[in-house]
C-alpha cells in the first residue's frame, strides 16, 4: 500500500483493545490475548519505525486496569517485564527512543528500574520515539499538571497571567511531544477511556472492528491511509 512520505502523521496513539475477546472467541484464558496482543505490539512498533512514524503511544495500561483480578494482574506485569527485557537491544539496534507516560511509582520496584534503564540507554534514539502509556490516565494527569502549575505560582515562578495553553501543556506528561495527529482504537468501540484527552482536541480518529491480536501491518497501512485521505482544517475553512 503506497503512503505519501509527505503527510504522514507526526504522531499515532493507538488504545490497543480486543485482547480478552480474542482469547474468550477462542475459549482460551484471557492471557493467550494479552500474549498475542505483546506480539502483535512488536510488529507494529517494527512497522511504524520503518516507515518511518516520528511518535507512537501504546495505551498499554491504564490506571483503571488495577482494578483487573490480581492473576491477571500478576500475568501483565510479567509480560511487561518480558518486553522490556528483550526488547532493549532491539531499540537499540533501531534507533528508537523509549519512554513511558503514567504512573510509575505504582509499579513494581524492579519494573521501576528496567523502566528507568530502557529510557536512560535509549535517550539518544533518532528514528522514533515509542511511548508507553502505563497507568496513565488523562483525567489524573490533568489534574497533576494543574497541581504543579498551582505550585508553580504559589513558589512566585510563574504568575497567573502567563498561563495559556502552552504552558499548561508543558506540565503535562507529554510536554516536550506533538499532539497525536492520529488515534487508532481496535475492537469496534468507539471511546477515549480517558486517554490523551487534552492531547487530542484535534486528533483524527480510526476505528476498526478488528481485535487487536488481529490488527496487521496491512491494517496499520490502511489506517494510515485513511489519515491521509482527510483534509484537517483546525477550524479554518
Amino acid at each position: 500500500m503506497e503512503l505519501d512520505p509527505e503527510r504522514l502523521p507526526r504522531h499515532v496513539a493507538i488504545i490497543m483493545d480486543g485482547n480478552g475477546r480474542w482469547a474468550r472467541r477462542r475459549g482460551l484464558p484471557r492471557f493467550f490475548g494479552h500474549r498475542e496482543g505483546v506480539k502483535t505490539a512488536k510488529r507494529i512498533i517494527t512497522k511504524a519505525c520503518e516507515i518511518p512514524i516520528p511518535v507512537l503511544t501504546l495505551y498499554a495500561f491504564s490506571r483503571e486496569n488495577w482494578q483487573r483480578p490480581r492473576e491477571e494482574i500478576a500475568v501483565l506485569m510479567d509480560l511487561l517485564r518480558d518486553y522490556l527485557r528483550s526488547e532493549l537491544p532491539v531499540m537499540l539496534e533501531k534507533g528508537i527512543r523509549f519512554r513511558i507516560i503514567g504512573e510509575r511509582e505504582r509499579f513494581p520496584q524492579d519494573i521501576q528500574e528496567m523502566i528507568a534503564r530502557c529510557e536512560e540507554e535509549t535517550a539518544s534514539g533518532h528514528r522514533m520515539t515509542l511511548v508507553l502509556a502505563l497507568s496513565y490516565g488523562s483525567r489524573a494527569e490533568i489534574v497533576r499538571a494543574a497541581r504543579l502549575l498551582a505550585q508553580a505560582v504559589r513558589e512566585g515562578r510563574i504568575s497567573p497571567e502567563e498561563i495559556d495553553e502552552t504552558l499548561f501543556s508543558g506540565f503535562l506528561y507529554t510536554a516536550d511531544l506533538p499532539d497525536p495527529d492520529l488515534l487508532i482504537r481496535t475492537s469496534g468501540e468507539k471511546r477515549l477511556s480517558n486517554f490523551l484527552l487534552y492531547q487530542c482536541a484535534y486528533t483524527e480518529f480510526y476505528f476498526t472492528p478488528v481485535l487487536w491480536p488481529d490488527f496487521t501491518e496491512e491494517e496499520f497501512l490502511k489506517a494510515l491511509a485513511d489519515y491521509q485521505r482527510r483534509e484537517r482544517r483546525f477550524g479554518r475553512i
